[in-house]
């Protein structure tokens, strides 16, 4: 964790903030390790926001709309313009509001949180950061530094299913829908990714 602390704070930053893109598939430890790292930068005197990539998941209606509701996480299930619009407006010196997911109510909140103009570090966590596909792999030309979270499919799977048992599904319900969308969500960011500055093995949750 040290060395993985020198390697942020030694990354130059690209505009006015430091940009730390931590990617890798559903149930790999993302969000954990992003809020440990942020808490640590902080208590080493240096102001740090976690950004999830989460906040741009499209609203429900318009997935039922076109038909991806099963699909949603996928990456047609994002508004991947409007999350590229606020990677670049993070590089620049200025306050901004930024939108959030709610899990239990499965739905974005837009301006549900906020980027002061004295952070001097983002750690973006997301599936697609560095997927390597039209209007996504433009967001690597912001990141100072890229890290991949590389976890075994079996140890996902185990962890897909026990979230959604966690959300009031039947095991078998659990294990469709990890196995339907998540783990080919997994796969396609694992088979289709843009090379990572750092790579991590068996990151724990």
């Amino acid at each position: 964790m040290d060395e993985l602390l020198e390697g942020i704070l030694a990354a130059r930053p690209k505009g006015h903030r430091r940009l730390v893109a931590l990617a890798g598939p559903p149930a790999c430890g993302k969000s954990t390790l992003a809020v440990d790292l942020a808490a640590r930068l902080e208590q080493a005197g240096h102001p740090t926001k976690v950004v999830p990539m989460d906040g741009f998941h499209l609203h429900n209606q318009i997935l039922l709309d076109r038909g991806l509701l099963s699909r949603k996480g996928a990456p047609e299930t994002f508004d991947v313009a409007g999350f590229a619009s606020l990677v670049a407006r993070l590089t620049k010196k200025q306050e901004i509001f930024f939108p959030v997911f709610d899990r239990q109510r499965d739905i974005a909140i837009a301006g549900a949180e906020v980027v002061s103009e004295a952070c001097q570090t983002v750690i973006l966590e997301g599936n697609y950061l560095l997927l390597d596909a039209p209007e996504w792999r433009g967001l690597c030309e912001h990141w100072s530094l890229s890290i991949w979270l590389d976890v075994p499919f079996p140890v996902l799977r185990e962890r897909l299913i026990k979230r959604w048992l966690v959300h009031g599904l039947m095991p078998e319900e659990a294990a469709q829908r990890a196995e339907e969308n998540d783990l080919r969500n997994a796969a396609l960011v694992g088979e289709a990714r843009l090379k990572a500055d750092l790579i991590l093995r068996g990151v724990s949750v």
